[in-house]
């Protein structure tokens, strides 16, 4: 068979379904940082996002996460109450010495208060009190905890704690925290909405969120800070401006104030550089392929899903797309078969590949317009697909 590109028009161009671009060197302050498009799971900043690292509080997104499941399957009600112990007071509570929903020893609490003192005020003690209510005690929850990160993709984390304080053995990395948001973002867009809201008031106490992109009128709507002396000052936050979602991770920062500065300076940069297009409509031909013994001479390529692709703004201009696949395909062929590939390249990016399937199906010659095909390739030579 013949490999043949094909140089598609500049329309075409204009998009794809990308997850492979390389990371863009832009320098940050932070020790850990990833930057990702989620709607095309594109990265845009990756420094040492695969390295373990503490990740103090925000390791409470893992948490959040074990509670919205036992609410989302119907085994715990918002209204259901757990009893503060006082283990959870002396670990977490107003003398720990920690962030703190200033639980009292021996109160019954509601599941929806827990949920706004862990997201919003970032209590110590909300967490032990769930966890001790939904496990029986921290360390068999943190082992269930392992369990279900290791199930969601979380290739790099281990918990021993339900509230990040320093361990050791309690790490994660900025690649686990970012795949982690994205459960939380798309499993429960309920829960979710609790992360935006910037303030909760518990035992008459009012505290506010910490996370600084909340108060900058950037599209921010979560997720969580972090800081442990060990760790430095840390955020997992996202964002969306003009329907895009960027999810973005730091960590390392030395200053509240440092942190504050970066994550608005990333995620406006990642809103700013980059764009997201689409390329292609699913069920869109973007060329004909030729077919060999078949019933019609060609057979359209589409894609399966719509093509969209997050590149830098200024690489769209010189990007070039060609439709590779072996000619004339042999029949039969059937609609939705991989015939072809889309490949994107062009400065600044790696190059990309997607699938192209028949747009339709074509049957094969019947016997005797073989035969006519044959001695008509006979005589005009036509080179024939190699033996299948």
């Amino acid at each position: 068979m013949i490999a043949l590109a094909r140089h598609l028009t500049p329309f075409v161009l204009a998009a794809g379904l990308l997850t492979a671009m390389p990371a863009q060197a832009f320098e940050t302050k932070a020790r850990h940082a990833l930057v990702i498009d989620l709607d095309t799971d594109t990265v845009l900043l990756d420094k040492d996002a695969e390295v373990p690292m503490p990740p103090s509080s925000m390791s409470k997104l893992m948490t959040a996460y074990m509670l919205f499941e036992r609410l989302k399957s119907g085994s715990l009600s918002l209204d259901d109450a757990f009893t503060v112990s006082e283990n959870a007071w002396r670990k977490g509570g107003a003398a720990s010495g920690g962030s703190t929903m200033f639980l009292n020893p021996g109160a019954q609490v509601k599941v929806h208060d827990l949920m706004r003192g862990i997201i919003v005020q970032s209590g110590n003690d909300a967490c032990v009190v769930v966890a001790e209510n939904l496990a029986g005690d921290e360390a068999s929850f943190a082992a269930a905890m392992n369990r279900r990160a290791k199930e969601l993709g979380l290739t790099n984390s281990h918990f021993v704690n339900a509230t990040g304080l320093p361990d050791p053995d309690h790490y994660m990395t900025a690649h686990d925290l970012v795949t982690l948001a994205e459960h939380i973002i798309r499993d429960f867009p309920e829960f979710y909405e609790i992360y935006g809201e910037t303030e909760f008031t518990y035992n008459g106490i009012l505290q506010h969120n910490r996370n600084p992109l909340l108060y900058m009128n950037m599209g921010a709507d979560g997720l969580k800070t972090g800081h442990t002396n060990i760790a430095g000052f840390g955020l997992t936050a996202s964002a969306v401006q003009d329907g895009r979602r960027l999810v973005m991770v730091i960590n390392g920062l030395q200053s509240n104030k440092e942190r504050s500065e970066e994550a608005e300076r990333l995620m406006s940069w990642g809103f700013r550089n980059f764009e997201t297009v689409t390329l292609l409509k699913a069920g869109q031909p973007i060329s004909d392929a030729e077919v060999w013994m078949g019933e019609e001479e060609t057979v359209p390529l589409v894609s399966v899903n719509d093509l969209k692709i997050t590149l830098p703004r200024a690489a769209r201009r010189d990007m070039v797309a060609k439709a590779v696949f072996d000619t004339p395909i042999p029949a039969p062929i059937h609609a939705g078969d991989r015939i072809a590939t889309l490949v994107l390249s062009g400065p600044d990016m790696a190059k990309l590949e997607y699938p192209l399937v028949a747009g339709r199906a074509v049957e094969k010659l019947s016997f005797f317009g073989r035969i006519l095909v044959s001695a008509r390739n006979a005589v005009f030579g036509t080179v024939q697909p190699a033996a299948q």
